[in-house]
């Protein structure tokens, strides 16, 4: 029998990985969650500390019914001792059968038969000249102190960058009585209109909100706008210079610069996990190959924004379709997921059209000044990766380590996108073909003592 001895791991307690549970629970396993957040709901849901007076409907707007739910459905199964649930808790490389897990500061081990990777994604930076400056934040990281702590990063805030993110974070700001100076999108209207319209057609709803949203705004927002430079002084941003639509020189006062071009799939772990990547044109970067239900390898599964940047509903969705791929492959009854892969075409056509109407600024990223700090990590700028390709060729692996981009505390995750851009434009090359860093344990820092103090652990235990 094939048996609820199978073993599962979900990375990520997010939408997705939270319906993965429920899913594998419902079919009588117990899965092991780990999450590197205080409590369950991932960035889209994120949820406050328990004495927070502000109530979800103030934090989640018209999507407090879903955060709730899936905040109730997590407590739950935990409350009912159907899952295990390491809390604060971060995956530091995975592969046979066996996950390295930060917590508490020490390394402790997790067997799995099986595991959901569910990492969700990062915010996609484009680097700006000044943005290396204390006061410059990414839009993810404005508004989780937002959520989390009910805190405004700035007395007059710039919000740069393109996507739907943009818009939603600058609402949020101005219901929370924050003051939002500009709001600087790269995307053109007539960009924007063409992918509304495939937008509309997947999922009118949520774009009709969007354009509401939008309105919020009002005279703050400008489009196509071109990003010139943050001017700071010793304390940070003291200006954004920009050009609108027509090309007139613009400058903006603040004290906080909020940026963000979408999302990045988070897929370091995958990496590990022997996955294969594509370039997807379309988004700009490289997402994991997978099947529809988000098979990746064997006993790998990805879902979330970690395999496709689909937003939270989608996230849902795909969480479901992994965990019923990981029911079917150990011989377990699965649901029926019919309505799901026909829900999830929706989202994706969504998705696709978003891109489209906001697109990653390429051309913005090609032309940085050689002074333009690329790397924040590693403080290597846009003409220091140039003046490296003479030694490594423009390969994205080798200009690494010959030259550092990539190599800081975030392991690429806000340069190498741009870096890979710069690379290309110097070489007369397509982003994709000057490849995609390689993933290396540990995904994230960890002190060395805490492997010192490691020691292996049972799947089945919870440390919550």
């Amino acid at each position: 029998m094939a048996s609820a001895m199978t073993r599962v791991l979900i990375v990520g307690a997010g939408p997705a990985g939270i319906r993965a549970a429920q899913v594998l629970v419902a079919a009588g396993l117990h899965p092991v969650v780990v999450d590197e957040g205080a409590r369950a709901g991932g960035q889209i849901y994120r949820r406050p500390p328990e004495n927070f007076q502000r109530s979800s409907k103030v934090l989640y707007g018209s999507e407090a019914a879903k955060a709730d739910a899936l905040h109730q459905c997590f407590e739950q199964m935990l409350g009912l001792g159907q899952l295990g649930y390491h809390m604060r808790a971060s995956v530091l490389g995975l592969g046979a059968g066996q996950a390295q897990v930060l917590q508490a500061d020490r390394v402790h081990t997790i067997a799995y038969d099986r595991v959901i990777l569910a990492t969700g994604a990062t915010d996609r930076l484009a680097p700006v000249p000044g943005w290396q400056s204390a006061g410059v934040y990414s839009l993810g990281a404005t508004q989780i102190a937002l959520k989390a702590q009910g805190v405004a990063l700035g007395r007059r805030m710039v919000l740069a960058g393109s996507g739907p993110l943009l818009t939603l974070v600058a609402a949020q700001l101005l219901k929370a009585g924050a003051r939002v100076a500009a709001v600087l999108d790269t995307s053109t209207l007539r960009t924007q209109a063409r992918g509304f319209a495939g937008m509309a057609l997947a999922r009118p709803g949520v774009a009709l909100r969007g354009l509401s949203l939008r309105a919020q705004l009002g005279r703050r927002y400008h489009a196509g706008v071109q990003l010139d430079r943050i001017e700071t002084d010793a304390t940070g941003p003291v200006a954004m210079h920009w050009r609108d639509a027509k090309g007139r020189a613009r400058v903006s006062a603040c004290d906080m610069v909020g940026m963000g071009w979408h999302l990045r799939a988070e897929t370091h772990l995958a990496d590990l996990a022997g996955v294969t990547f594509d370039w997807d044109k379309t988004s700009a970067q490289w997402l994991p190959r997978t099947d529809a239900f988000g098979r990746g390898g064997d006993g790998v599964y990805l879902a979330g924004d970690g395999l496709r940047i689909l937003g939270a509903d989608g996230a849902e969705l795909a969480g479901r379709l992994a965990a019923t791929a990981c029911l079917i492959d150990a011989g377990l009854p699965a649901p029926d997921a019919r309505a799901t892969l026909k829900a999830i075409g929706r989202m994706e056509r969504f998705a696709t059209a978003m891109q489209r109407g906001f697109p990653w600024p390429a051309q913005m990223v090609r032309a940085l000044p050689d002074e333009t700090v690329l790397c924040r990590c590693e403080s290597i700028s846009a003409g220091d990766l140039r003046a490296t390709l003479a030694l490594s060729g423009p390969e994205a692996n080798r200009a690494k380590s010959l030259g550092r981009v990539g190599m800081g505390r975030c392991q690429g995750r806000y340069c190498q996108l741009a870096g890979a851009e710069v690379i290309a434009a110097q070489a007369g090359l397509h982003p994709a073909q000057v490849g995609r860093l390689r993933g290396q344990p540990p995904v994230r820092p960890a002190p060395v003592d805490a492997y010192i103090a490691s020691e292996p652990e049972n799947a089945a235990q919870s440390s919550a």
